[in-house]
């Protein structure tokens, strides 16, 4: 008798459960009965087993289709989704079960004109479906087994001829009713290949062979509608249309298109919502009272079972009896202080959860990972050749090592400049492999299983890795994201040799603070603006270099936060129209994130060297000049930390002696900068004072009355050197495809 409710209350829930899959997998349709006449329909879906492990599903047609149908994936829960347009289900049913490697169940339903084939799988594999008269065949495989390029990304639809040009109608967000983010995106016509696939910071969409317009194409900031997208940016890539979705936090996504519609939705990751920000467990489900004197834990347990609707497994060794009164707390919570007061613990896959004592929980596993391990130990090995577009092979190989640095790195040759006339040369390949035969030893940090080896073919820049195919999968999921273009840095300077105090009035036009500072260390308050100023001011612009004549000469540092440099090229402008002053190089040098670059400009100067007893007179030279050494080091939010060295020598050739002096100034730093901003290194002085006295012989001598006979001139000049200093970092979108 109490079976009947039991039963009623399981086709209650599976018929809830199957129209809420309908519901998340599809847009509202009309009534069955409603339903419009296709020209094809579904007849029937029939599953197989194929030798190595792969499953083969065929689907049955009325008439066959005209192309392959667009498909897309989903992770979490792994699902394959086709859809068949103008087709109807004419099967009879809506499910089919499998339960053939890692297919469960395989899901048809209709709506409209439209059919819809879902794959549920156990585990994420890779499919290939292909038309052979009126069946559609989809086979599964391993997501290892290589049935297709594992970066290969899912194909809504397949793209047109190379002349067919698409359109992007509109870009539009909308906040779901559960606080999901979607992305909908209006198309021309329903024949646009797009392209999707996540990456570590979001999600991006290519739309091959489509337009987006001007008005389109622009960055939308929508955080302040409360679902995980931060921005979404869409902007036109070559021929293609590309939008770029970025969220925070723990999310996942899902896709799928409705006639010209394409719809990205964008939601918090279950396991996200387990955990508060500070760690903490986040409690959500039903609240529930209990009070029970000195009852058995497993009656505590049923209880939570049937309240719960979930079915709870426990453990031949959970006895024991307790006391609890909770009145309207959650469930969960209710059943995690239960576990904690007795010492269980438990483990919950799908809707079983299994209660035991934590020592043996902590055993069983224990026993599967020796389990696992032996397996692994045994594995047959499998050798695949990985081509890289963008990370040298050797590097790669020395990563998968656990290096923390490539062989071509350690070449040590090629990563170093300095102020040095002549050319460092680049480093070769074989000191690269004389490293690494060096080097390969077992490392703690070593990606590749014990018995893993890589290799790699520098010609065609190739990695090949023979391990087990598990972990060659994770390797090549390591290689797809770190395989990206390096980001480049554009540093442009500016060397100016102005009129002393030149400095002090830009300071003063560009509106920035201006203090002397003596070489006792002391600074002397000035007043602009009606503040006093002291220190040199911080934020977005300090002091600029001034007059420091009373004082002893100073190399110093400020920085310009000016939004282009059309402002500071300008006043360069002026300054050599007033001839006070010159631009004597405006050297622009491009370098990799991270990879340092030189500007170097000056003289040799020669000299004799004078004979000895074993050696003839010889020339020999000094270098004299003026070398700028950079270093960018690019940060995500776009700022970039600058190691900064320069160096000005200046040739002193003294009276009787034929070896010239070098007069070296230089200074060091490293300061971080914003994209586009200017830095500024200044305090570099050349000066020269010069006494001339004419005078009549004799008469010039006379004290007092020689004066007349007599005159004195003196000449006293002031240069300095500045240095500005801008880097900006290349969008890789405005490069000429």
């Amino acid at each position: 008798m109490n079976a009947l409710p039991k039963l009623a209350c399981q086709f209650a829930r599976r018929f809830l459960t199957a129209v809420a899959f309908a519901g998340v997998f599809l847009p509202p349709v009309a009534h069955a009965a409603d339903t419009p006449p296709t020209a094809n329909a579904v007849q029937s879906v029939e599953t197989t087993t194929l030798p190595g492990g792969k499953v083969m599903v065929r689907v049955n047609l009325r008439q066959a289709l005209a192309a392959t149908p667009a498909g897309f994936t989903i992770g979490n829960p792994p699902r394959i989704a086709l859809d068949l347009p103008d087709t109807g289900n004419a099967m009879g049913r809506n499910v089919v079960e499998a339960k053939l490697g890692p297919l469960t169940s395989v899901n048809v339903v209709q709506a409209g004109t439209r059919t819809r084939v879902v794959l549920n799988l156990s585990k994420a594999a890779e499919y290939e479906a292909r038309v052979d008269g009126n069946a559609l065949y989809v086979s599964l495989g391993d997501a290892g087994a290589g049935l297709a390029p594992v970066n290969a990304t899912p194909h809504f639809a397949e793209a047109g001829p190379a002349d067919a040009r698409h359109a992007i109608r509109d870009v539009d967000f909308r906040r779901g009713a559960a606080g999901e983010a979607r992305i909908v995106t209006t198309l021309a016509d329903t024949q646009t290949g797009i392209n999707i696939r996540q990456q570590a910071d979001g999600v991006v969409v290519d739309f091959v062979g489509t337009s987006l317009p001007k008005a389109l194409q622009r960055r939308l900031d929508v955080a302040d509608f409360g679902t995980p997208v931060q921005t979404v940016e869409a902007y036109a890539l070559g021929d293609n249309a590309r939008m770029v979705v970025k969220p925070k936090g723990n999310w996942e996504y899902s896709a799928y298109q409705t006639e010209n519609s394409f719809i990205v939705e964008v939601k918090p990751a279950l396991d996200g919502q387990k955990r508060t920000a500070d760690g903490k467990v986040k409690y959500v489900g039903e609240k529930l009272s209990l009070n029970f004197q000195n009852v058995e834990v497993r009656s505590v347990l049923q209880v939570v079972a049937d309240f719960t609707g979930l079915n709870i497994v426990a453990s031949d060794t959970v006895t024991g009896n307790l006391t609890l009164r909770l009145k309207d707390v959650p469930w969960d919570q209710a059943l995690d202080l239960i576990m904690e007061t007795k010492g269980l613990d438990k483990r919950q896959n799908g809707n079983v959860i299994w209660v035991a004592p934590k020592d043996e929980l902590m055993a069983k596993e224990k026993q599967e990972l020796e389990a696992k391990s032996a397996v692994v130990d045994l594995e047959p090995l499998v050798t695949e050749y990985i081509q890289l577009n963008y990370m040298r092979a050797d590097e790669a190989q020395a990563m998968l090592y656990g290096f923390t640095s490539g062989g071509f790195l350690a070449s040590a040759g090629n990563n170093e400049v300095n102020c040095s006339a002549q050319a460092q040369g680049l480093g070769g390949t074989a000191a690269a492999r004389a490293m690494q035969r060096r080097d390969q030893g077992e490392s703690d940090q070593k990606i590749l299983t014990k018995r893993g080896r890589a290799t790699y073919e520098l010609k065609t820049n190739t990695l090949i890795i023979s391990d087990t195919a598990r972990k060659i999968q994770e390797i090549r999921e390591l290689l797809a994201r770190l395989d990206a273009p390096a980001r480049q840095v554009m540093i442009e300077a500016r060397v100016v040799v102005a009129a002393d105090g030149w400095s002090r009035d830009l300071g003063a036009r560009l509106g920035f603070a201006a203090s002397k500072v003596f070489s006792s260390g002391l600074s002397d308050p000035m007043q602009l603006g009606g503040e006093t100023l002291g220190a040199p001011a911080t934020g977005s612009g300090q002091a600029l270099p001034l007059d420091t004549a009373a004082a002893a000469a100073n190399l110093s540092m400020s920085l310009l936060n000016l939004v282009n440099g059309n402002l500071l090229s300008l006043e360069l402008r002026a300054l050599e129209a007033d001839e006070k002053g010159k631009v004597i190089s405006n050297p622009r040098v491009m370098t990799s994130n991270q990879k340092p670059a030189v500007i170097l400009a000056g003289q040799q100067i020669p000299y004799l060297k004078p004979s000895t007893a074993n050696e003839p007179a010889t020339v020999e030279f000094k270098d004299a000049f003026l070398c700028l050494l950079v270093d960018p080091q690019i940060l995500n939010n776009d700022a970039i930390i600058l190691t900064v060295e320069v160096q000005k020598d200046e040739p002193r050739f003294a009276p009787g002696i034929e070896v010239p002096a070098i007069d070296t100034k230089r200074i060091k730093t490293q300061v971080r900068v914003n994209n586009g901003e200017t830095l500024v290194l200044g305090g570099i002085f050349d000066g020269s004072e010069d006494s001339t006295v004419s005078k009549v012989p004799l008469l010039g001598d006379v004290p007092v009355f020689g004066n007349l006979f007599k005159s004195t001139t003196r000449k006293n000049s002031k240069t300095e050197l500045i240095i500005f200093l801008t880097p900006r970092i290349i969008d890789e979108r405005l490069s000429l495809r």
